[in-house]
């Protein structure tokens, strides 16, 4: 008898107990709980972790390796396909086995590469630890250099642009390569020809959407082989000599920012024996390429680093920087107005980062002014943990 009284007493706690776990839970639900509300893409985002996300007109597109190709050389070797679609269909596009090796051997090129996904944690986690990146990071992209070789056997426009880009890297921790072949096609889809890459109109497009804060631009004269032979000794001696001209543009002002220019002498470029001339060549190469990154290195130290709001989306801010970039979860970014070409507006507010996503994004909420808007600019107020 004793014990039937207790247990209706026992149930009068339990079920309270019950409604306020139950209550705490939907109040609070976490990105893997499976009744939630909010868009797909927020639900889906583990899925995203080791893919580069880029924000364009406020759509998500996921960047991926083109399985055709392999099969032609006009087929791109990436692919931009919306979140929605990758994510339905997402075993369509995974990377081949064998082309595993090649992806390694491009990561010191793409700066969208992830080294490390393990590295990225679950969205909306806060990182305690210390990021290992020192600076903050500026984007740019460099296309293809003008080959004005006058033999048209030979071109190294594209392979100088390749190796430019590797220098730098070796070189610097502070500078991401953004894929040239992203920004051509996103500018062929609206119909803006490559000729007017460097017109300050395309420049502001470029820096809002891709958040690219230099374009480099360049053009190369050789290189020109001198060969010589002994009349008592077959072994041939080549020397030779290339002169690269480029320039930085600031797409956030909108103009040319820097000029530079680079010969190697041509002693130090030469060689003797079989393949002379051609190890010349590159020997020509390497040495202005060596030269030219060091003050490229420089040059973009110098300049300014901001980044944008990409898209806003009720209380959420989404930033074209992230983790990859060196922002932190915790960050404090000061949101100002875009003001005139090179300049900033006035002080709207502040955010706070609170979550990155992708390889290189993020998103934050508003802590003091008011709501951003697209393409606000924001400047790092203070540091995670400082």
């Amino acid at each position: 008898m004793d014990l039937k009284r207790k247990i209706p007493r026992f149930s009068i706690f339990i079920f309270p107990g019950i409604l306020l776990i139950f209550s705490v839970i939907t109040c609070s639900t976490p990105s893997w709980f499976p009744i939630k509300k909010g868009s797909p893409y927020k639900a889906n985002t583990k899925g995203l972790l080791d893919k580069e996300v880029i924000i364009i007109d406020q759509q998500e597109y996921v960047k991926v390796y083109n399985p055709r190709a392999s099969e032609s050389r006009d087929q791109p070797r990436y692919l931009y396909i919306p979140v929605d679609e990758y994510l339905s269909r997402k075993e369509a596009f995974t990377t081949p086995l064998i082309r595993k090796a090649e992806g390694r051997k491009e990561a010191s090129v793409s700066p969208t590469k992830s080294s490390s996904p393990t590295a990225e944690r679950e969205i909306l986690s806060k990182s305690s630890s210390v990021s290992t990146i020192p600076d903050l990071k500026k984007k740019v992209m460099v296309t293809p250099f003008d080959d004005r070789t006058t033999n048209s056997d030979e071109a190294f426009g594209d392979w100088v642009t390749e190796k430019l880009i590797n220098e730098v890297n070796r070189r610097s921790q502070r500078i991401l390569f953004v894929d040239y072949q992203m920004v051509k096609e996103f500018l062929e889809k609206r119909g803006i020809p490559l000729s007017d890459l460097e017109t300050p109109k395309v420049l502001h497009l470029l820096n809002e959407v891709f958040g690219l804060h230099a374009l480099v631009v360049g053009e190369l004269s050789g290189p020109y082989a001198f060969v010589t032979k002994a009349e008592k000794d077959r072994d041939e001696t080549a020397s030779a000599i290339i002169k690269i001209e480029m320039k930085i543009v600031d797409t956030f002002a909108g103009k040319t920012e820097k000029s530079l220019s680079a010969k190697n002498p041509i002693i130090a470029a030469k060689e003797r024996g079989s393949f002379s001339e051609e190890r010349a060549k590159i020997k020509a190469i390497d040495l202005t390429i060596a030269d030219l990154s060091r003050s490229l290195t420089r040059e973009i130290d110098e300049l300014d680093w901001f980044c944008r709001v990409a898209k806003v989306e009720g209380d959420e801010v989404y930033i074209n920087a992230g983790r990859l970039t060196g922002l932190k979860v915790g960050d404090v970014m000061e949101v100002f107005r875009p003001g005139a070409p090179g300049e900033r507006g006035g002080v709207k507010g502040k955010i706070q980062i609170s979550a990155c996503f992708g390889i290189d994004a993020s998103m934050g909420r508003l802590m003091d002014g008011k709501k951003p808007d697209i393409n606000d600019i924001l400047k790092l107020a203070k540091r995670e943990g400082a």
